[in-house]
């Protein structure tokens, strides 16, 4: 029986994208099916840089184009920095799958569920972009979420506190007004998109809440203060509000932690 480990190491290595979606799905229904174990021979390699492919280039995020909405062209760049951020979301989830080992199944079946979902945004996005006569690598794009993952590469709980409770909940707070801007601009194909995205987004950062959660109970920390505490030790940008509240708290966030937040905000 293969190892779920060399089957998420594939589909996070493979860089053209259509093989990628499929390798994802292939390998969430040969894990369904009981047809990939959680065994192991190897340890996972030092984290490098995932499969992606030759565009879109890489920049600061200083450097990436700011979005207008009144244009097509700002509507088209708002759409690629998104589809950006699911790409990179799938593969983070198999890195999830991948790097971290001897945990309950539960977890892998969490992963997998979530880079299953990723790849779905990512297909619904650049469909999108396509109709609009683009596609995923016309335009540069930053690499934030996949530095952070090198950060956290040494420790699931870090990373579950980081990566999808940072980093990928910043679309909690920002998915609902850009779904206003678009619905004002009549862009109701967009809309429908970023909605289902949204949805799916409260669940994916309750499974990172989840497993932060349990890690910290398994190593017998105090959640809310562990939470402060990674943050002011390994997160170095600004955090930036208003916060969504609800949303946040949907998907698992304690009063102390949203506060932890606010005080942090610039």
């Amino acid at each position: 029986m293969e190892s779920l480990f060399d089957a998420a190491h594939r589909c996070l290595n493979t860089r053209e994208l259509d093989h990628k979606l499929y390798l994802t799905h292939q390998t969430a229904q040969m894990w369904h099916q009981d047809l990939l174990s959680i065994e192991y021979s190897q340890v996972p390699e030092p984290i490098g840089e995932p499969g992606r492919p030759a565009k879109p280039e890489l920049v600061l995020p200083a450097n990436v184009p700011k979005r207008r909405l009144g244009t097509k062209a700002g509507l088209v760049s708002l759409i690629h920095a998104v589809t950006h951020i699911e790409f990179n979301a799938i593969n983070l989830a198999w890195d999830a799958v991948y790097r971290f080992r001897q945990l309950p199944t539960q977890y892998y079946s969490d992963w997998i569920r979530v880079a299953c979902e990723e790849a779905h945004h990512f297909h619904l996005l650049r469909n999108r972009l396509l109709e609009l006569e683009h596609d995923y690598g016309d335009f540069p794009a930053h690499n934030g979420l996949w530095e952070m993952a090198r950060k956290t590469a040494f420790d699931p709980m870090v990373r579950m506190a980081l990566v999808p409770r940072v980093l990928e909940a910043r679309g909690l707070d920002v998915t609902p007004g850009i779904i206003n801007r678009l619905r004002i601009a009549g862009d109701e194909k967009t809309v429908a998109i970023l909605e289902v995205i949204l949805h799916d987004e409260i669940g994916h950062v309750k499974i990172g809440s989840h497993w932060f959660q349990y890690f910290c109970n398994q190593r017998q920390l105090n959640a809310d203060r562990t939470f402060s505490r990674l943050l002011n030790q390994y997160y170095t940008g600004q955090l930036s509000g208003p916060f969504h509240y609800e949303a946040r708290q949907q998907a698992g966030f304690t009063e102390t932690e949203l506060r932890t937040l606010e005080s942090m905000k610039r």
